[in-house]
């Protein structure tokens, strides 16, 4: 009799409507992907090979394969959420801390496509299984969310216009320090920093010496050059047919090498008393005035930068679509404090579900490919915004109909075949 093929008919279709309740289960998890019931036919061996008039004996579930198609993405309010938009995988893995407190290895790596991270006690980022996000490095990655560092001044740019227009006044009493006596036509101001993240106010004063030359004088944290001294600081000698910087002259008179560069150390001595830092050389920044010019009109400051700061406290963070996590200080500086990692396969629907979100590598999956986002085919991320179940809920719905009259169809045939069973015992 034929009860063999409506049994395993009812088993597919039970099994059929397992895939589709755990589809629907998963239908609000972030990172699910949604599964397909894969049947195939059953034919009995036969030792004549059966031909064309060979029955088969019902069907089977030849796979449960997961479909990785992506999934919606959804904003968020958390920093620490991020989508994949890509066939990339987060790569997880579980860190257990030493005794000594170094980390070690206690876990398999895994692989997943939920974005719900947090930061635990120690500053890891961890997903809810506990497991710690890997870097480009497949190393844990910790998150420094208490201060920058300082940076001393290194480099000063001076943006300026010295009026060509001004008159070259010798007139002024030498033996005072011009800018007690006001003896200046123009000044600027800035802050730079020492390596502690101390910040050293400089003024600088242009005085016009020449027809193509300025002398500048200068005053540390408000202190000017030692008490009775008048010699400007530096002197620029600009071209005449380019209105440009020709050379810099020291205040021993010696023209520097780099025309239009120098170093603060080559200002004259200060007094560490008197400016409250114990030597200029604390910040040895290069000043450079090759866009300084000397064109008749106002004296003005174009641009005046330098690349010191002092040390900033904790300030925010992101992570952009290439996994740099970037951590903003008071101070105004981004440091990118670490780069996420990802991973591919050529074959994801090989992946060994482990639960939680995860999957293990398996030799059907073939080797992890990996890579930092944007490369290849591993998709970009996007930060404070989580990628959707796949799982089309109508869809599941009308399978979930389908799989169900299925199901009662095989019980008729169940029922259709004890009743020609019965008419055959009933024979008299």
């Amino acid at each position: 009799m034929g009860f063999q093929q409506g049994l395993s008919g009812l088993n597919v279709s039970s099994k059929s409507l397992q895939v589709i309740g755990n589809n629907v289960a998963n239908a609000n998890t972030y990172g699910a992907k949604t599964a397909r019931a894969e049947f195939a036919d059953m034919y009995a061996a036969s030792l004549n090979g059966g031909g064309s008039n060979n029955i088969g004996i019902g069907a089977t579930i030849a796979s449960v394969a997961q479909q990785f198609t992506q999934g919606n993405i959804t904003t968020t309010e958390n920093p620490l959420d991020i989508a994949i938009n890509g066939d990339g995988f987060f790569k997880v893995q579980r860190w257990d801390m030493g005794s000594n407190g170094s980390l070690y290895v206690a876990g398999e790596r895994l692989f997943s496509r939920n974005g719900q991270f947090k930061v635990d006690n120690n500053g890891f980022i961890v997903n809810n299984q506990g497991h710690k996000l890997l870097d480009e490095g497949d190393q844990p990655i910790k998150l420094a969310l208490t201060g920058g560092s300082a940076k001393a001044t290194g480099r000063i740019t001076m943006d300026i216009n010295l009026n060509a227009s001004e008159m070259a006044d010798d007139a002024y009493d030498t033996s005072v320090y011009p800018p007690l006596t006001g003896s200046y036509t123009f000044s600027t101001t800035q802050t730079l920093y020492d390596g502690s993240g101390q910040g050293v106010a400089v003024d600088y004063y242009y005085r016009k010496s020449g027809d193509d030359s300025w002398d500048v004088y200068a005053a540390v944290n408000g202190k000017y050059l030692p008490t009775g001294s008048t010699t400007p600081a530096f002197q620029i000698q600009f071209d005449p047919a380019t209105s440009k910087p020709s050379q810099i002259v020291d205040y021993n008179g010696n023209s520097l090498t780099t025309k239009a560069q120098m170093s603060l150390v080559q200002l004259p001595p200060f007094s560490g008393a008197d400016v409250g830092i114990s030597t200029l050389s604390d910040v040895n920044a290069t000043i450079d005035f090759s866009k300084a010019t000397q064109y008749a009109g106002k004296s003005v400051v174009n641009e005046l930068q330098q690349d010191g700061y002092p040390r900033g406290d904790f300030s925010s963070f992101n992570i952009d679509s290439t996994g740099a996590i970037l951590v903003r200080y008071t101070n105004g500086q981004t440091v990118t404090e670490a780069q996420i990692g990802l991973a591919r396969f050529n074959n994801p629907q090989g992946l060994e579900p482990k639960g939680g979100n995860e999957w293990g590598q398996t030799a059907s999956s073939g080797p992890a490919q990996y890579g930092t986002p944007g490369a290849g085919r591993l998709g970009l991320l996007q930060g404070g915004a989580l990628e959707e179940s796949n799982v089309d809920l109508t869809g599941e719905l009308v399978n979930m109909i389908v799989a169900q009259r299925t199901y009662q169809a095989n019980a008729q045939t169940i029922k259709t075949e004890d009743q020609v069973l019965q008419t055959l015992v009933n024979i008299r």
